[in-house]
């Protein structure tokens, strides 16, 4: 797959997502290279390897190049040796929007980052519509906090306080 990718961000609020997910997957990450904007990303989800690179991001984080591969899972295995310090390491579920027009993938992270859950909405154009589910949030859209190469380097364990109490509902206390 290659192209323009085109999501938006948001918090979850709640567990309601995992009751309405029609699959999950296991997802371990790691980068090769993130500087400027871009990356080079390895990622093992469940029993397939990918490569993955994408562009800086434009339009306030709305968009960015992409292209992603499919790769063995050994060499996928390999390549995350080489990879910088940090991996992420997080369940996808995927949820269908109520009306059934766009899915969303929430991600539940692990590690570091563990308490904090995403979901991201991959859209057409920049303009489209979409309707949400009762557990989406505040939109962090462009945050780079919220990007997946940062919170390798600057995990949630470092700066979760700066999100809202609703919103860390998976916290371990």
């Amino acid at each position: 797959m290659s192209g323009l990718e085109i999501e938006r961000k948001f918090l979850v609020r709640g567990e309601g997502y995992r009751q309405k997910a029609t699959s999950k997957s296991r997802i371990r990450q790691g980068y090769i290279m993130s500087k400027n904007g871009r990356t080079v990303r390895v990622r093992v989800r469940d029993a397939h390897g990918y490569l993955t690179i994408k562009g800086p991001s434009v339009n306030g984080g709305l968009s960015r190049y992409e292209f992603e591969k499919e790769i063995t899972l050994d060499e996928a295995e390999h390549l995350m040796e080489m990879c910088e310090p940090g991996v992420i390491d997080k369940t996808r579920y995927l949820v269908p929007s109520p009306d059934g027009q766009h899915t969303f993938e929430v991600d539940e992270f692990y590690g570091d980052n563990a308490g904090l859950v995403m979901a991201e909405v991959e859209l057409k154009n920049e303009e489209e519509s979409f309707k949400k589910s009762d557990f989406i949030g505040d939109e962090v859209t462009g945050d780079r906090r919220f990007y997946n190469s940062h919170l390798r380097q600057m995990p949630y364990i470092v700066w979760r306080g700066t999100i809202p109490r609703e919103f860390r509902h998976l916290e371990l206390e």
